[in-house]
């Protein structure tokens, strides 16, 4: 819908320290992954810290998590970086650095375009997913909804990576 961009938060709770050689090939690959970010289709803004990403960026309350915050266009481009490019296949290795979360660790919901969203509204809509599941407020790619706020069906690029 016009006026409106996708905000998406993720977070992954640290097995090991990040300069620790188990975290090598994470930390490695972090500045590829944000330049191809920032060249995808529908990139709009990224959080970034004293370097060129966040990884020393604090959720609140929470220091041994790592946040990544951006807004995309839509929610198609949004799935086209997760899902079908070099991102993917780094994720894939999540577990070898992260250990399962137990709780919502990805949120999506709209913004007004131009609006560049804090972590503290952003840690707002991760509790509201947790607490109440997924509604137009605070969504997840399985569970979509429309800047209307309407649901969206799954479509096949999920299907394809499910």
């Amino acid at each position: 819908m016009d006026g409106f961009h996708l905000a998406q938060l993720n977070v992954s709770r640290l097995q090991f320290p990040m300069d620790g050689p188990e975290m090598k090939d994470f930390v490695g690959a972090l500045d590829n992954i944000n330049a191809l970010a920032e060249r995808a289709d529908g990139f709009v803004w990224r959080l970034k810290g004293d370097g060129n990403d966040a990884t020393d960026v604090r959720f609140p309350n929470a220091d041994e998590l790592l946040v990544n915050l951006s807004v995309w266009c839509d929610i198609e481009a949004l799935r086209a970086f997760v899902y079908k490019t070099a991102h993917a296949a780094v994720m894939a290795r999540r577990a070898r650095w992260f250990p399962a979360f137990g709780s919502a660790h990805m949120v999506l919901w709209w913004v007004p375009a131009g609006h560049v969203p804090t972590i503290g509204e952003a840690a707002d809509r991760l509790t509201s997913l947790d607490q109440n599941g997924p509604t137009s407020a605070a969504f997840t790619f399985d569970q979509a909804f429309d800047a209307a706020g309407q649901p969206m069906a799954l479509p096949e690029i999920i299907k394809d990576c499910a």
